[in-house]
């Protein structure tokens, strides 16, 4: 049985919220009681709530509500680099929660199948990373932000914006927004804005200018 499964049927066994002795957990997976030690001791560092110790036996004094996951190797590599980005960013909270969830992932699922994380490590990416908190939180409150811009001619140009959607591909992070401007929806590459500050203003969710109606309109051109 691969080590990430017995660590999920451990996991279920201990849901009950009883104590279970090490020798149980072992014989009802068919495996020494050293490993389930060495097992539970993983979970126990990865922050799994539970508590017990050799000779003794183990309990969950948590209930874990949160259903299974089963991830393929191209979900799980997008989650641990996903992980990596943000723990590299700028957001202190978010960084540290990060490297938590990914420390949690590292215990229960198996090594990396590849060295990819200078997917996020490229000038764009680094260029991107420290306006990203600012947007995110612009997002979220519906903050109105100022934008300097280089557009790819090197056009440089200054934008009033209601930011509505930040996506990555490929190093590359856009912002989706409404341009008060051009008084339409526009897609900016994060790392080619050199300035960017909060107008003090913020948006109604109004119609014809939300995340919907620019959805709408793609799904209309097909």
């Amino acid at each position: 049985m691969p080590r990430s499964d017995r660590l999920f049927d451990m996991i279920q066994l201990l849901r009950d919220g009883r104590l279970h002795r090490a020798s149980e957990i072992a014989d009802t997976l068919g495996v020494s009681e050293r490993t389930i030690w060495r097992d539970m001791a993983t979970l126990m560092a990865s922050g799994m709530p539970i508590e017990g110790e050799r000779g003794v036996g183990y309990v969950l004094r948590v209930p874990q509500t949160l259903p299974p996951l089963m991830l393929h190797a191209g979900e799980l590599e997008a989650l641990r680099r996903g992980l990596h980005l943000v723990a590299e960013g700028e957001d202190a909270t978010l960084a540290r929660a990060a490297r938590s969830l990914a420390a949690k992932i590292a215990a229960v699922v198996p090594a990396p199948i590849s060295d990819g994380e200078e997917m996020f490590s490229g000038t764009e990416a680094a260029r991107a990373a420290p306006h990203l908190p600012t947007i995110r939180g612009a997002i979220k409150a519906r903050r109105v932000l100022q934008i300097n811009y280089i557009d790819l001619a090197g056009v440089e140009s200054h934008r009033d914006i209601r930011p509505l959607q930040l996506d990555l591909s490929l190093r590359i992070w856009t912002l989706t927004a409404w341009c008060e401007i051009s008084r339409d929806f526009r897609s900016f590459r994060v790392d080619r804005i050199i300035g960017l500050s909060e107008t003090g203003g913020v948006f109604a969710s109004e119609r014809g200018k939300r995340l919907k109606d620019y959805r709408a309109r793609l799904n209309a051109e097909g």
